[in-house]
């Protein structure tokens, strides 16, 4: 968050209600794909009945009967990062510390759905950022993750959302994210390679610029069995 005679969001405000302002401003909420509409449950069901009956189903045989509903709710629930009201997440818990060293979570748990066949992808995401003066409630961080996985993604994307979120609301010196990710469309489809996973990366500010930051983040990651050069 900028200090307010640097903050554009600022107009008098304090910087509490400035950062609410941020985060409800149409314009943060259209970055981050957080302004789409509801899902439309009825549609969702008609077209599982439509795919069932495509694949030579019975949709009005007893194990099918309510698999269109079910499956309109379980898409409400997967795809919920779309309707995510940013302030509500974070809450108010961002705090003022003369801290400036690294702060990680690591081995956060996601799932999210693959945007190019509708399939599960699964695994684990690594954040650090270094403040300028703000840290964020523990919790809040995984709940970001998962803002950002409960919607149909690439692992790229979202492995940049998170980071580029971390940044917009802590105007951190710097911020990394590594997304460990199995998915399933490798894994059950085309290749069929059970045991290949994919690693992406996002490093910003302070982490893209000195290699001896991102170096000690990389480092306390690996003690975890993570290698690699990013």
């Amino acid at each position: 968050m900028l200090a307010k005679d640097h903050n554009p969001f600022y107009d008098g405000h304090t910087v509490y209600d400035t950062m609410e302002m941020k985060l409800h401003s149409p314009d943060f909420l259209k970055i981050f794909e957080l302004d789409l509409p509801e899902v439309d449950q009825p549609k969702i069901e008609a077209a599982v009945t439509d795919i069932l009956e495509a694949v030579g189903e019975d949709p009005n045989r007893e194990g099918l009967l309510n698999t269109p509903g079910r499956v309109a709710r379980a898409y409400t629930e997967l795809l919920s990062g779309y309707r995510t009201d940013p302030a509500k997440l974070i809450n108010g818990a961002i705090f003022d510390v003369e801290y400036d060293d690294m702060v990680i979570v690591r081995d956060i748990e996601f799932s999210s759905l693959c945007e190019h066949h509708m399939l599960p992808f699964i695994g684990h995401a690594h954040v650090a950022y270094i403040p300028r003066g703000k840290v964020i409630g523990l919790s809040k961080i995984p709940r970001i993750v998962d803002m950002f996985a409960r919607r149909l993604q690439v692992q790229e994307r979202m492995t940049r959302q998170i980071a580029n979120f971390l940044n917009e609301v802590l105007d951190a010196q710097g911020v990394a994210v590594v997304v460990e990710g199995k998915h399933m469309c490798s894994m059950m489809r085309g290749v069929q390679k059970h045991d290949s996973s994919m690693t992406t990366s996002a490093m910003l500010g302070a982490f893209r610029e000195n290699e001896r930051t991102r170096s000690e983040f990389m480092a306390h990651l690996g003690r975890g069995g993570i290698s690699g050069t990013f």
